[in-house]
């Protein structure tokens, strides 16, 4: 059984709603920041490998429950257990293998877009997990920041990485070398996020840019994401090669047959992924 459709989730740490091709994933730990433990964690790799794998769910909405948190990255009170079972080396190759923070930092991608619904401060972790998302939006109250060199550490969930991909390098750089947070104006001025809204409209609109989404061909919006994704970490030239990769087995779709004719009878287009 898919996990969304698991029937009693209001004590689960993890709680999915699949409706019109948009399915709903929120971290359900308030009380704990929404920290992402090790039950979390294998929840999320399940979740996330049937959403991938799913003909019926298109887009996905990462979001915490209540306004203290998006998320507060791993649940620290789990993570010196986690380091104490492994040299240094064995953690090393194990996180070479195995997915990542909430299973979409490293080793995994859904081949989906997700969109972050950031519901409160978004620091550490939980920066990491939202970066690793495709789109990202945020209530007004909502903070961002690396904090880990303030603690000796740095970002090892994808923050060194995905954070100057985001935002330009010196903002980047910045951000993590100081650990110091920004407001929601600020991430959206940089880049970072592309809406602010009030909390009472997060969800609202969350909703309606993963519905524009869904409505549109899923083989379409996987490839194009593919395309840009692929394309950012080779030469324009290359990249304009693997643009056409993409672009040219959809034009013999039956998807790309019926968005034509759909805009011939001036209707909205049923695509059916084929």
């Amino acid at each position: 059984m898919n996990w969304w459709l698991s029937p009693e989730q209001e004590f689960m740490p993890i709680k999915t709603e699949l409706i019109e091709g948009v399915l709903t994933v929120t971290l359900n730990r308030p009380k704990a920041r929404n920290a992402i433990n090790a039950e979390m964690r294998e929840a999320l790799i399940n979740i996330w490998t049937d959403f991938r794998d799913s003909d019926e769910a298109r887009v996905g909405i990462l979001t915490g429950a209540g306004e203290q948190s998006f998320c507060a990255g791993a649940d620290l009170k789990e993570i010196g257990d986690y380091y104490r079972a492994m040299t240094p080396i064995e953690r090393r190759e194990m996180g070479i293998r195995t997915p990542g923070l909430g299973a979409i930092t490293r080793n995994f991608d859904p081949r989906k877009p997700i969109i972050a619904a950031i519901n409160g401060p978004c620091l550490a972790g939980g920066l990491e997990l939202a970066l690793a998302c495709d789109i990202r939006i945020a209530v007004e109250a909502a903070t961002f920041g690396l904090p880990e060199v303030t603690r000796g550490i740095l970002p090892g969930a994808g923050g060194t990485q995905r954070l100057p991909r985001s935002v330009s390098q010196g903002v980047a750089l910045e951000m993590i070398l100081t650990g110091a947070p920004i407001e929601s104006e600020s991430a959206l001025r940089w880049g970072l996020i592309s809406h602010v809204v009030s909390a009472a409209d997060l969800m609202k609109e969350a909703t309606r840019i993963a519905r524009l989404i869904a409505a549109n061909g899923p083989l379409a919006v996987r490839a194009a994401r593919d395309a840009v994704y692929q394309g950012s970490a080779i030469p324009l030239g290359e990249a304009l090669s693997l643009e056409q990769y993409h672009a040219e087995p959809l034009r013999l779709s039956e998807d790309a047959a019926e968005g034509v004719q759909a805009f011939i009878d001036r209707r909205p287009a049923n695509f059916q992924g084929k």
